[in-house]
């Protein structure tokens, strides 16, 4: 697991972060050119959103790869069994609805943000945390959890500030589906 502190530097390039495999292009395929992949330069500190968070210390590209979200590949109840009790997970769920990915790198402190400045895109079961817009040095990086599962009574609160805060990590989609319920 990445260590946090007042401030903990990570250069980090995508070909770094998928040292096992080639990387993926803008367009979802493997390629060894590396014209898209830029390299990044990724901190963690204190976050002006919640606990800690990630920055970069040089500008991002808009729909360049930042990172990849890595870690153990767990099913839900492995999961379930593993975090029953904890407050804090570092868990992204995959497309299949069934697995997870239990977060071991830098990407698992990028926080929540109802108005985002980067996107998660699952490629051929790998998550790519890449930049939607253009993203000045300094910067927080933020996706939008659109969490869809949990327990009832967990509201999963959203601290991201942003105008139109949904007041919740849960997606627009959850939030209408948990009040129908009610």
């Amino acid at each position: 697991m990445v260590e946090t502190g007042t401030e903990f530097s990570v250069p980090v390039s995508f070909r770094q972060a998928v040292t096992s495999q080639e990387p993926i292009s803008s367009t979802g395929t493997t390629t060894t050119d590396n014209a898209n992949l830029e390299p990044m330069a990724l901190v963690i500190r204190r976050s002006q959103i919640h606990a800690d968070g990630v920055y970069t210390t040089l500008p991002i590209r808009k729909r360049a790869v930042v990172t990849e979200y890595t870690g153990p590949r767990l099913t839900n109840s492995q999961a379930d069994d593993i975090y029953e009790h904890s407050p804090r997970t570092y868990l992204f769920g995959l497309v299949d609805g069934e697995h997870v990915i239990d977060g071991d790198g830098i990407a698992a402190f990028i926080n929540h943000c109802c108005d985002p400045n980067c996107e998660a895109d699952e490629i051929k079961g790998r998550v790519i945390i890449r930049a939607m817009r253009n993203i000045d040095a300094g910067e927080e990086l933020a996706y939008d959890y659109n969490l869809y599962d949990g327990d009832p009574e967990d509201s999963a609160p959203c601290w991201c500030g942003a105008k139109k805060c949904r007041g919740s990590m849960y997606s627009a989609k959850e939030l209408v589906d948990r009040k129908s319920v009610v």
